[in-house]
């Protein structure tokens, strides 16, 4: 079945986009024809769904993969049936699209292939069975006679928002790489932005179904497609323009990062050369020209910080005359018993650590190992894993007049925490600490630098990535990579950066398309079927 015609029988029933429940025979012989094409059209979209995301940088494709998927979850005549096509989308875009977590197994799972591979397998299924439940909410609502754009759009913004994963995934994230399309993230975050990303799917499927002959053009869908391609890029050359702006009002910062690529494996006999060799990355940095601030990545300094603050700095910073923003361990006195947290410290000028910041969300089985009392084999599969502490609150770094959030590496992938901590302590300034060596030369340095640029922009201000082995960064308000640095590199970033104010829609609103989506999928549900 060529895949025009194949667009037809998706979307063209009738003029209105509506589809009444076929004749029980009628629909299990086309369901039967068209199983096929229809499970490899599944197959295709996931694998367009993660060479347009973060990492792989084919972002056009995200322009066309829900239209092949809705093509797809359409030639179902059965729930069981869309759940099927649903699942096997998942698996696709899946395997393509978290192959960087098989980097894992060697350094981190000295090398157990077989833990590896089995946590890797359950985690696909998990992901994959999200789409296997879009696929059910999609057949469901196209029996009530929805059109795309309810059965189509809403569920999946809704799964979105709602699936727990530990490495949330948005399909509108990957316009970051254009950062004029992604401006609309300070409206209403990833969610808007995916929303925004199926609408022009939605265009695309409807097209096809004209170019194919069975339907008239869709000259509706094509006059909303241009406004919204319109608004969308004007919006984003307004609000770039603003910022720019608004950064030439505001007080200059310059900041130099260190980026040492010192191995991760090694970091029981690294303490005190990762130290000097951090040290000695700085003068060099200084010797090229002053900073205001100077940053290391996650866990530079491993010997750790006794608390309560304030301390002196001094064992750290030696005679650096810079302040120091750094990533560290660090140990206070809970009840009577020593509690252990990674942190990011700020050393001033005066030689004392007075502020720091406690990571709320901890990995799973890498910070955090839970059921060791039970299970004490854990231990032992996951050799690597730390015992930190959860914090709770997410103050911000003093630094003169000034306030520095610090997404310690995974928060910054969360735009609750985020959000969160936008709201609660009104940062001038984003700098986030990561350690991604343990990932090697994958996709995932790329992803998680990605990620982070969109958090300046749903929020509209300037960030500083500061990793152990790339990518270091520095992004503006707009999302735009000023400068950054290579991966698996040993080498030093400087630029300039500006605080900035406010809240942005996002900010304040939150996740609102993902309540809005909800509530249609809802109402749709409990309608009269035609």
């Amino acid at each position: 079945m060529p895949a025009a015609t194949a667009v037809v029988r998706a979307d063209a029933a009738d003029r209105s986009d509506r589809v009444a429940a076929p004749r029980h025979d009628a629909a299990a012989g086309r369901g039967r024809a068209a199983g096929g094409p229809a499970a490899l059209a599944s197959i295709a979209a996931g694998a367009l769904y993660f060479l347009g995301y973060l990492g792989w940088g084919a972002w056009p494709c995200l322009f066309f993969f829900l239209a092949v998927l809705w093509w797809a979850l359409a030639q179902a005549t059965r729930p069981r049936r869309a759940a099927g096509l649903g699942f096997l989308f998942g698996v696709s875009a899946f395997a393509g699209g978290h192959l960087w977590l098989l980097a894992l197994i060697g350094p981190f799972l000295d090398g157990r292939w077989a833990v590896g591979v089995a946590l890797w397998l359950a985690y696909g299924v998990w992901f994959a069975l999200a789409f296997a439940a879009y696929g059910i909410a999609f057949h469901a609502l196209r029996r009530r006679g929805c059109g795309i754009a309810v059965a189509g759009i809403a569920p999946w913004v809704v799964l979105e928002w709602l699936q727990p994963q530990i490495f949330p995934l948005y399909a509108g994230g990957g316009l970051v790489a254009v950062p004029l399309l992604a401006a609309s993230a300070d409206l209403g975050g990833p969610l808007l932005l995916s929303a925004l990303l199926a609408g022009a799917n939605l265009v695309v499927l409807k097209t096809a179904a004209w170019l194919a002959g069975h339907r008239s053009r869709p000259l509706a869908a094509w006059a909303a497609g241009v406004v919204g391609a319109i608004v969308i890029a004007g919006y984003g050359a307004a609000r770039t323009a603003e910022v720019d702006a608004a950064s030439a009002r505001s007080p200059a910062i310059r900041v130099g990062v260190v980026q040492a690529n010192l191995d991760v494996r090694a970091k029981e006999t690294l303490g005190i050369l990762t130290h000097r060799t951090h040290l000695a990355q700085t003068r060099r940095l200084l010797d090229e020209g002053d900073v205001d601030l100077v940053v290391w990545p996650e866990s530079a300094y491993l010997r750790g910080i006794r608390g309560p603050l304030p301390v002196s700095s001094r064992p750290i910073v030696h005679d650096l005359p810079v302040p120091l923003l750094f990533g560290a361990s660090s140990t206070t006195e809970v009840d009577g018993r020593k509690v252990k947290s990674n942190s990011a410290l700020l050393a001033g000028e005066d030689g004392m650590i007075r502020d720091a910041y406690d990571k709320n969300l901890l990995i799973p089985l890498a910070e955090s190992l839970p059921f060791t009392d039970a299970i004490p084999a854990l231990a032992a599969i996951f050799p690597h894993a730390e015992e930190f502490a959860a914090a709770s609150t997410v103050g911000a770094l003093g630094f003169g007049p000034w306030r520095i959030a610090t997404p310690i590496c995974y928060e910054a992938v969360r735009p609750d925490l985020v959000r969160r901590m936008v709201r609660e302590s009104a940062p001038h300034l984003f700098v986030t600490l990561a350690n991604d060596a343990w990932f090697g030369d994958s996709q995932e340095p790329w992803i998680h630098l990605g990620l982070a640029r969109l958090r300046a922009i749903e929020h509209r201000r300037w960030l500083v990535r500061a990793t152990n082995s790339g990518v270091s960064a520095i992004v503006d308000p707009a999302g735009r990579l000023v400068d950054r640095t290579g991966v698996l590199t040993r080498e030093n970033l400087r630029g300039t950066v500006h605080p900035l104010a406010g809240m942005t829609l996002y900010a304040q609103l939150g996740d609102w398309p993902g309540w809005l989506a909800l509530m249609v999928v809802a109402l749709a549900l409990v309608r009269r079927r035609p």
